[in-house]
């Protein structure tokens, strides 16, 4: 599946997309482990990347998560991904967003895009109620691309995901579907 937006396109991710997504991470290294969990050497490998893919597909086969890698149109240059995980259904009818860009892509308004194209697909076609992200406080970047996709601050979750070893506080934004 593809979206496409103004200057980047999202699509679903699979095996084929494991080489481009190990250029990713190994280029950003260092500037995505200041917002991620710690990762093993594994993930900086081909077959890593493989298994996380393969993960992500099955995931989306059991419609728990959907996963999908963020491309500049024209060039069709992998620079970004952006998930809506752990998907609950029955009352609840959410889940969360997250995200990553390419330092370099930074500032340039991609990721504002890809959110709204997910925010859009989350609420069209899966039909979901609400969506929730959470954010470190000093992450003022990722707070405006939330914020600039419609979401709303909720209020500080205290030391809520461990990240780079050390369990972090985050403010916790939401979007509701009102459409519905």
């Amino acid at each position: 599946m593809k979206m496409t937006g103004r200057n980047i396109f999202i699509k679903t991710m699979d095996t084929s997309d494991a080489e481009a997504f190990l250029q990713l991470e190994l280029r950003n290294k260092e500037f995505f482990q200041t917002y991620t969990p710690l990762r093993n050497n594994n993930f900086y490998m081909m077959e890593g990347q493989l298994k996380r893919i393969q993960s992500i597909v099955k995931n989306r086969e059991l419609e728990q998560e959907y996963s999908f890698g963020i491309y500049i149109i024209g060039s069709e240059e992998l620079i970004g991904k952006v998930t809506l995980s752990e998907v609950v259904r029955g009352a609840i009818q959410g889940c969360f967003i997250g995200y990553y860009l390419d330092k370099q892509h930074n500032g340039k308004g991609y990721m504002t895009e890809a959110v709204r194209l997910t925010v859009h697909y989350a609420f069209h076609d899966l039909n979901l109620h609400r969506i929730e992200a959470g954010v470190m406080p000093h992450n003022q970047g990722s707070m405006k691309v939330l914020e600039k996709a419609g979401f709303h601050k909720e209020g500080i979750a205290k030391k809520n995901v461990k990240i780079n070893g050390k369990w972090e506080d985050h403010q916790i934004l939401a979007i509701v579907n009102e459409n519905e």
